[in-house]
């Protein structure tokens, strides 16, 4: 965050960055799917490659030709086997298989032992959303304090008001947290 000159935008800047956080659990969300392939299932697996860390769609190609399979095909056909091996280490509790030039990644039935482990993906997920909110709620109050010619009422009312845009936040990503669960568990 810039420094905010302004108790409205230390507040701006603030809903801002929690907007950031809602987006965010949103697309981490998406990669979750219940019961079809998707290609941004995989948009979370991050691949260790030319000594860095790698979004899997900067090192292949995912497609889903058919519903309950993914096919990922790898830029560099040296590096299948460390592709394939990040998506199994993923927490996505799938299980690649290479052939040939591509990688196969046949989607489990979906059990209800395999929608309980989806669920707690999503807990965790939110759980890094809450604390994205809350840190940006942190920043604000710290810009609050260092404001200069400000009085202590104002501050306060200030605080206040963070207070409440913090707390529709949650209930924003608690929403999205309750929709995605009810279509992780619908059979």
């Amino acid at each position: 965050m810039t420094t905010a000159t302004s108790i409205p935008q230390i507040v701006k800047d603030c809903r801002g960055q929690m907007d950031k956080a809602i987006e965010s659990s949103k697309r981490e969300f998406s990669g979750i799917r219940s019961g079809k392939a998707s290609p941004s299932m995989l948009d979370t697996v991050r691949v260790d490659m030319y000594g860095s860390q790698m979004a899997l769609n900067q090192v292949a190609s995912v497609s889903t030709p058919e519903p309950r399979v993914i096919i990922v095909t790898p830029f560099d056909k040296g590096q299948i086997k460390v592709i394939e091996k990040a998506i199994r280490e993923s927490d996505l509790g799938l299980e690649p298989s290479a052939q040939g030039n591509i990688i196969r990644v046949p989607l489990p039935q979906m059990n209800e032992q395999r929608r309980k482990e989806l669920v707690k993906v999503v807990h965790k997920l939110a759980e890094e959303g809450r604390i994205a909110v809350r840190h940006a709620r942190t920043m604000a109050r710290e810009q609050l304090k260092k404001l200069n010619g400000v009085s202590e009422d104002d501050v306060k009312h200030a605080e206040k008001d963070l207070q409440k845009v913090h707390d529709d936040y949650m209930h924003k990503i608690d929403d999205l947290l309750k929709h995605k669960e009810a279509e992780i568990m619908e059979v």
